[in-house]
């Protein structure tokens, strides 16, 4: 059985084997229109297994179907390539991996509008990502299954 932290329904990292790492970019060069993720994205399948290992989860189990291999601190984030922050994250039970992406990609945006620092956004998620969803109020202004957000 996989061991996750939970807060309400969502299942959030184990601290103890994903504290959450970040990389030196700056706020300006995650926020320059120039940017990708895919520039930067490299996990490696045995990474993956591994993470996957940590968690209790067996290798048939890590294909993608039923987890995420996700980065605690999103990359568009600053949060680094390694296992310390990556964690097999479920698609179920919601609010699961893609609630997640909702709110990384909200706060990415409130980053680059100077709503918040970049070190806050990083701070929250890798605290709790569901309740800095919750605080955002995400989840007032969306349906499940209309994974659209208004804070743009």
């Amino acid at each position: 059985m996989a061991h996750y932290r939970h807060h309400g329904p969502a299942l959030l990292n184990d601290l103890s084997v994903t504290p959450g790492a970040i990389t030196e970019m700056t706020t300006a060069q995650l926020c320059d229109p120039k940017f990708h993720t895919g520039s930067v994205r490299d996990v490696s399948e045995s990474t993956k297994k591994q993470v996957c290992a940590e968690y209790g989860i067996a290798p048939e189990d890590c294909s993608g179907e039923h987890v995420e291999i996700d980065h605690l601190i999103s990359i568009e984030l600053g949060g680094g390539e390694g296992p310390s922050n990556l964690w097999p994250e479920p698609y179920l039970p919601e609010p699961g991996a893609k609630t997640k992406d909702i709110l990384e990609n909200t706060l990415h945006r409130l980053v680059c509008r100077g709503d918040i620092s970049l070190h806050e956004a990083q701070r929250e998620i890798r605290t709790d990502w569901y309740a800095e969803y919750l605080k955002l109020g995400l989840d007032k202004h969306i349906k499940l299954g209309t994974f659209a957000d208004r804070t743009q």
